[in-house]
């Protein structure tokens, strides 16, 4: 089969989906392996540029969407409702999820030191987390994880794109040791920018 049939091909399937599509789904009904695809979405990606819409990554996965910066035009169109918008509390719990799978309500709640139910269930109906499972602990508790929603809305093709998180020393109450995060940052800084803040 030519390789622009296999491209138009690949384009009606994500198209037709509405969805993300797995690399197996794919090699599936085109009858090529993994390598076949990657190489011919690259490309296709390429030819995208200058379109209004793109292939994205997430995970094993493809799908077909409008590109990010024409988002304000489309929202109007497909959504009356108000723009959501996600608030500290929900970035922070969000954060602490994405960055500890299967984390259980309660060491969320420890680690924000406020009750984050609401947050939670806020997140769940936005689809951004997802039940993970029960945490082998007393009780039972649910675990929550991270979805491909959040993966996309936040461009990462898997959670280990993250950006690494500082690290920090926690003194005898388990508080995090903020002169020591003061003084790395410090000596990252370049030296004349230290000697303006000690002339100061």
């Amino acid at each position: 089969m030519e390789i622009q049939k296999i491209k138009s091909i690949i384009e009606a399937i994500l198209f037709a989906a509405g969805r993300i599509v797995s690399e197996e789904e794919l090699m599936l009904a085109l009858e090529l392996d993994k390598e076949q695809i990657e190489q011919i979405i690259r490309n296709m990606k390429e030819e995208y540029e200058t379109r209004g819409i793109e292939i994205i990554k997430v995970e094993k996965g493809y799908q077909l969407c409008s590109k990010k910066e024409y988002y304000d035009y489309i929202y109007p169109i497909l959504d009356k409702r108000a723009k959501p918008n996600l608030s500290t509390a929900a970035l922070e719990t969000l954060a602490i999820i994405a960055y500890n799978p299967r984390t259980t309500r309660a060491e969320i709640e420890a680690i924000r030191g406020v009750n984050s139910d609401g947050t939670i269930y806020k997140l769940l109906d936005y689809g951004l987390i997802e039940d993970a499972g029960k945490a082998d602990l007393p009780g039972k508790p649910t675990t929550y994880k991270t979805t491909s929603e959040f993966l996309k809305m936040f461009g990462y093709e898997t959670l280990e794109g993250l950006p690494e998180l500082p690290r920090y020393k926690l003194d005898a109450n388990r508080q995090i040791v903020i002169d020591e995060l003061v003084e790395n940052q410090n000596n990252q800084e370049e030296p004349d920018q230290v000697a303006e803040k000690n002339e100061e």
